[in-house]
């Protein structure tokens, strides 16, 4: 049964259902036309600042779905869905989506200000930049050390197996876009992923969607620790979530571009291009970015690698797309996550 189950899962392309799945769905109404509809992985609270901020300069109509990255490639890739906008953070989708003629292009004098790693082919544009942390429970850690790094959590993870079985979360990277390109990157950078991924296993490690519920597990104190959540939305719940604590890793940090497009089969293409204009000059928004806790794109983030390991957008991400490849990935994660 459990490899039959693993053989659906690994047939990525094919529908999960017989339409894709909205999570949550707002309007915001304007006396403006045209309607702008966002297809986004954003959730709506984070990004409501943004959408109001927005229509105080264009009051154009906002309808504003999220959904999980897999389930945007979904909508976009196998089901044509009209959206004038594809807010991801999953990359390797969004360039995916691009590569394969399903973006239009778009220029401006504010996209012409992204530094030339924030965008590509004037089709992707990013307007975060978004780091992968630990994010701790501090009760849980009272007595232990902090781990500084991979090897450092490992050790850890090891010597202390009953403060931890059960007690670990991470991205379930067979339906989080966002947790595979992570995954994947991970494998990239280090050696040590795959140890780090079947000591994980051997302690019944949780799997989750999103980042979201990683967090609030580990403020519940259910979870001990959580593996490459986003930091931007563990920042974002440091204010009133006390008994947490975010780790940036010193082997590296992996940060994540989250990144618009406009669809192939957008209706409102020009209102799709302001909202990139505006997304692109966020940096000149403290407001905005304090409110929605999301770090913007700056000149010059990036350019040290000893540490930070920016993810690249390109052709290059495109490489664990390849079904082959990603189904050798898959079998690999899947045999060491899961060893019960």
């Amino acid at each position: 049964m459990r490899h039959a189950c693993l053989a659906l899962l690994l047939t990525f392309w094919a529908a999960l259902a017989s339409a894709f799945e909205i999570e949550e769905s707002r309007s915001y109404p304007a006396p403006g036309s045209p309607e702008l509809r966002i297809l986004s992985t954003a959730d709506a609270d984070v990004f409501e600042p943004i959408i109001k901020a927005f229509q105080a300069l264009h009051p154009i109509s906002i309808t504003y779905d999220v959904a999980s990255s897999a389930q945007v490639m979904q909508a976009l890739y196998d089901e044509e869905a009209r959206y004038d906008l594809a807010i991801s953070s999953a990359m390797d989708l969004q360039t995916k989506l691009a590569n394969d003629g399903l973006a239009q292009r778009y220029s401006s004098d504010a996209t012409a200000t992204l530094p030339p790693w924030a965008k590509w082919r004037d089709q992707i544009f990013a307007f975060t930049q978004e780091p992968a942390v630990l994010v701790l429970n501090a009760d849980a850690f009272k007595d232990l050390p902090l781990p500084k790094n991979r090897a450092g959590l490992i050790a850890l993870l090891r010597d202390h197996p009953q403060v931890f079985d059960g007690r670990i979360g991470t991205y379930d990277v067979r339906v989080s876009g966002l947790g595979y390109l992570f995954a994947t990157q991970d494998s990239r950078n280090t050696e040590s992923f795959w140890r780090l991924t079947e000591v994980m296993g051997r302690l019944n490690t949780r799997l989750y969607c999103c980042s979201g519920e990683m967090i609030d597990a580990v403020a519940r104190g259910e979870l001990a620790l959580a593996y490459n959540v986003l930091g931007s939305y563990a920042q974002a719940r440091l204010a009133d979530t006390p008994g947490i604590v975010i780790v940036e890793m010193d082997d590296f940090v992996s940060v994540m571009l989250r990144t618009a497009l406009i669809p192939q089969t957008a209706q409102a293409p020009q209102a799709a291009g302001l909202m990139i204009d505006f997304l692109a000059s966020m940096r000149n928004r403290p407001d905005l970015v304090a409110a929605t806790g999301l770090p913007p794109v700056v000149n010059g983030a990036g350019a040290d690698e000893s540490v930070i390991r920016p993810i690249r957008l390109g052709p290059g991400l495109l490489v664990f797309l390849d079904r082959l490849r990603r189904d050798t990935f898959l079998r690999s994660w899947v045999s060491s996550i899961e060893q019960n």
